[in-house]
């Protein structure tokens, strides 16, 4: 408590200091003092910056000495030194100070004492007297134009009739324009985001991330998106042109902690924040990407590459599971158990984990990080996401709408990287569970590294669909269905990727490369783009060594498209719809993912045949069958072992309230992290065991006090 017998005499008991404590950045920590300080009355003003190590606030308001006046007697010089000595005398003792300590901020407070009284009335504060940045530039052209303070405030008064300043104000603001200075925060003292007197005193300030050619993707750290400090970072490339879209910064080690730490700091409040608040936040963000879906849709589109119809259905999959999270007041009611022994009740409720990481591929910019984010933090948990360094756009727009829906700040927290990033996700104690999709080998490193520090682990790996074509399939219909399944939206973990057929494959042949050649392959922002460009350089090689390979050990390659050329786009990474005939499950384009516009065929003699080769596949997200007998349907969709299973629809996916399920190799987990099982994954359910009874103090048994059990009531 500060010292209430201050020179001037005043009760100073009623200006506070800051309450100490760690911040994620230095912003942070002034913005924390600058806050409390409006609040109380006074202003805080920066004092000093050493290397941007040390910060040190004080309050610039008030002071005894602010109108001494000189004695009669002085000389003129003795007098000029006496008032220039006076004048630090103005300046209130009240002193916090803001160190760096291992990559966080700690602020103590160094005198919180003040020798001024609050403020009575918030709207004679100084940061309701500042200028907006188009004032700033109205006062630059009408000093240039000759008028007076007086007059120029008059003018700005005109269109601003809230406007507080004095000419004075003006005076500093023409003292800066002489040096030549328009930066609108520099003639601001510390303050507020939003003034007390009126929402647009502040102008918004294009962050520097956004300023730079190309764009620097931020990390969101506490609430702020904020550039890194790292150095080295990763071009991400439009892969129709080849053109820088941004650079992706490897999030440094310290920057990825201050995340932790801000995640953690957020969560105590957050868990206590009522659900049908977090659910009213839910709703509001699924408004806002109804409302910007078109930005989403074409940022995806280039910096991913996939036609714009896709992109939209990125979007759209992952809208429907914010909508599923707007329901979570029903998902996490509990269950209770009235009087399971004498006057005893037992319920369940489910908790939050607490700091919860995602980890996204690049072929579903928007909807992985739709599947992670809005259940855990509807939960209550907090998360740190990281995008795929390849097209980490749509994440941070996402997390920008999240923000302005009303997720405070720590509650989401984006970082980049690669290898890095990952192990320090893996390893962290702080982080209670991960969730991961991608491919297998990086999957399958995740959940053993992570699961082995005791965390919650589920990964969504080796992504690899199958149809089963039978005989008396629907030929028009299956035929139009496998195209669009399998070309469509090209470079997918979820795309169609092999067709067994049943019976003779040459009719279904000809066929599919009939259809297949009247796609259109061109840049994905054109609108009749039905095959846009891989992702990246290395992914057409890739897909192009698994041709080769496929045709040197046997295959007959049907339909080529390794050779097209898109006019407009000659240096795109594009690969046309191919297709493999005469596949075995020995060749290595049928044992991995391909992830590229290719449709591998194989024919066997029946339907328990087609089965054996889906299940004996290592990585099987889903297999479906056409056919229009109702007993083939039964017994494929009994013995197939898929988590996913289709009839007349090539890829079946669920809806979120149904869950997106996985088996086998193409999962490694107990649970899912959408819909009904990504509750359970992001929760924790505890019993609570209560009894509300009075026993007479003579009848107070041991039994009373044992562990309850059902024959004690009986």
């Amino acid at each position: 408590m500060m010292d209430s017998q201050g020179s001037t005499g005043l009760n100073e008991s009623m200006l506070l200091p800051p309450p100490p404590g760690t911040f994620v950045d230095r912003e942070e920590l002034i913005q924390h003092v600058g806050d409390f300080a409006v609040s109380q009355g006074y202003v805080v003003t920066i004092k000093q910056s050493k290397r941007d190590k040390v910060v040190i606030l004080g309050c610039d308001r008030g002071g005894v000495y602010r109108n001494r006046r000189k004695a009669a007697d002085e000389s003129s010089v003795e007098s000029a030194r006496k008032r220039k000595m006076g004048s630090r005398l103005t300046n209130c003792p009240f002193e916090v100070v803001g160190k760096k300590d291992e990559g966080l901020w700690v602020l103590t407070v160094k005198n919180g004492t003040h020798n001024h009284e609050a403020l009575k009335d918030i709207s004679e504060h100084p940061s309701a007297r500042r200028f907006s940045e188009r004032e700033v530039v109205l006062i630059k052209e009408m000093t240039e134009a000759g008028l007076k303070p007086r007059q120029i405030l008059k003018r700005l008064r005109q269109t601003n009739p809230d406007l507080l300043s004095t000419p004075k104000h003006v005076y500093n603001v023409k003292a800066k324009l002489r040096q030549g200075n328009l930066a609108v925060r520099n003639f601001k003292s510390l303050r507020p985001q939003k003034s007390a007197v009126r929402n647009n005193s502040l102008s918004v300030i294009e962050p520097s991330w956004r300023l730079c050619d190309p764009p620097r993707v931020p990390n969101l750290i506490g609430g702020r998106f904020v550039d890194s400090h790292s150095c080295a970072s990763i071009d991400v490339l439009n892969p129709a042109t080849q053109q820088v879209v941004s650079q992706v910064p490897l999030t440094t080690n310290e920057e990825f902690r201050a995340a932790v730490f801000a995640a953690k700091r957020a969560f105590p409040l957050w868990r206590r924040t009522p659900i049908t608040t977090r659910q009213r936040i839910m709703f509001k963000f699924q408004g806002l990407i109804r409302r910007d879906i078109d930005k989403l849709a074409m940022n995806i589109t280039t910096e991913h590459g996939k036609p714009l119809k896709d992109s939209y259905a990125d979007v759209m999959h992952g809208l429907e599971v914010v909508e599923h999270a707007c329901g979570l007041t029903s998902l996490q009611i509990g269950e209770f158990i009235s009087n399971m022994s004498n006057g005893t009740d037992t319920y369940s409720i489910r908790e939050p984990l607490g700091v919860c990481a995602g980890i996204c591929p690049f072929e579903f910019p928007a909807m992985v990080p739709l599947w992670m984010f809005p259940i855990a933090v509807a939960c209550g948990n907090t998360f740190i996401l990281k995008p795929s360094e390849k097209n980490p756009g749509a994440a941070v727009m996402l997390a920008e709408l999240a923000m302005e829906a009303g997720l405070p700040g720590g509650v989401l927290n984006i970082v980049h990287g690669t290898n890095d990033i990952v192990n320090d996700i893996c390893d962290d104690d702080n982080i209670k569970a991960i969730s991961f999709v991608g491919q297998s080998g990086a999957g399958a490193y995740v959940y053993g590294r992570a699961s082995a520090r005791g965390k919650r682990v589920l990964s969504n790996i080796g992504g690899k669909y199958h149809a089963v074509v039978m005989p008396d399939a629907s030929t028009n219909t299956t035929l139009n269905t496998l195209v669009a399944a399998g070309f469509g939206g090209g470079r997918k973990c979820m795309a169609l990727s092999t067709v067994v057929v049943v019976g003779s494959l040459t009719p279904w042949e000809e066929s599919l490369v009939e259809r297949a050649k009247l796609l259109k392959v061109t840049a994905g922002t054109e609108s009749d783009a039905d095959i846009g460009p891989l992702i990246g350089k290395q992914a057409k090689e890739r897909i192009c060594r698994l041709i080769q390979a496929s045709v040197e050990t046997g295959a007959k390659l049907v339909l080529d498209g390794r050779n097209i050329v898109v006019p407009g786009y000659e240096l795109g990474n594009f690969v046309g719809p191919t297709i493999l005939s005469d596949v075995t499950v020995d060749m290595d384009c049928y044992k991995g993912e391909m992830c590229g516009p290719v449709l591998l065929c194989m024919q066997v003699d029946n339907l328990e045949d087609a089965m054996a080769i889906v299940n004996r596949n290592k990585y099987c997200n889903g297999a479906s069958i056409f056919t229009t007998s109702g007993a083939a349907a039964r017994k494929f969709q009994t013995e197939i072992e898929v988590g996913h299973v289709g009839i007349n629809v090539p890829i079946s996916v669920s809806l979120p309230f149904a869950s997106c399920t996985s088996s086998r190799h193409s999962v490694a987990g107990d649970t899912n992290f959408d819909g009904k099982a990504g509750v359970q994954f992001y929760t924790n359910v505890k019993t609570v065991t209560q009894q509300w009874q009075d026993f007479p103090a003579d009848d107070l048994a041991s039994d009373t006090l044992a562990m309850p059990c059902s024959w004690l009531s009986s």
